[in-house]
């Protein structure tokens, strides 16, 4: 069973000030297109060898294009003890058709 977080729904819970671990999981190629404010860049496949930078002890949002990737993402970080973990529905798709902010992250 994976959580799930809508685009409002993330935006609210940001425009709260709610401190939130944004984790873009798409290549270095697609985030150099664009990516969510502030999220944490760490690509699909190195999840297993850097999910201890992850917290077990409160949310955090996985997104990717469409939603697809992070939300088997989020399976294999549950099997692994994080059940915190919550995947953004449509990706950044529907983040970007909700018309939120688009940024680019540093170091990318």
């Amino acid at each position: 069973m994976v959580n799930e977080i809508d685009s409002e729904s993330l935006q609210a819970r940001l425009a709260a000030g709610e401190d939130l671990l944004l984790v873009d999981i798409r290549t270095a190629a697609e985030v150099a297109q664009g990516a969510i404010p502030n999220a944490k860049h760490i690509p699909m496949h190195l999840l297993p060898l850097r999910a201890d930078e992850l917290p077990k002890d409160q949310d955090f949002i996985l997104y990717c294009r469409s939603g697809a990737r992070s939300y088997h993402a989020c399976q294999y970080l549950a099997q692994q003890g994080y059940d915190k973990a919550l995947n953004l529905r449509g990706g950044i798709i529907a983040w970007a058709r909700h018309g939120y902010a688009i940024g680019h992250l540093e170091g990318i």
